[in-house]
């Protein structure tokens, strides 16, 4: 009798060792499941936040271009003598354009090109 409990207590033992495993390999894969579902938010998420934040970039390129145009657009309009031009250009011995965009970004005013020319 002794060796047919024996035996009863093993088969019992065997049959609670394999539940407990069928029970952790349920909850190891409820558990990667859910791993999936937070990996797949938390990707959403910061690909909001890369989207969000490549928008403000391209809003501040945008926005930085309009303003350089518009620079660009007001010193067409500024009237420069010919002869300030050479002068600059013969003087500080730069190109033709530079003495240009300088004699417009001071209002045509010879001097105060050459000024900063010089600093």
């Amino acid at each position: 009798m002794a060796a047919e409990d024996e035996q009863a207590e093993l088969e019992v033992e065997e049959e609670t060792k394999a539940n407990k495993t069928k029970k952790l390999a349920k909850h190891d894969s409820g558990a990667a499941d859910l791993e999936k579902v937070t990996d797949y938010v938390e990707e959403a998420e910061i690909s909001s936040y890369i989207g969000d934040a490549m928008r403000v970039v391209n809003d501040r390129k945008t926005k930085e271009v309009a303003e350089k145009h518009e620079k660009e657009k007001e010193l067409s309009k500024v009237k420069i003598n010919k002869e300030d031009v050479d002068l600059i250009v013969y003087e500080m011995e730069i190109s033709r354009a530079v003495a240009e965009r300088k004699l417009r970004e001071h209002k045509g005013n010879v001097v105060e090109a050459l000024v900063e020319l010089t600093n």
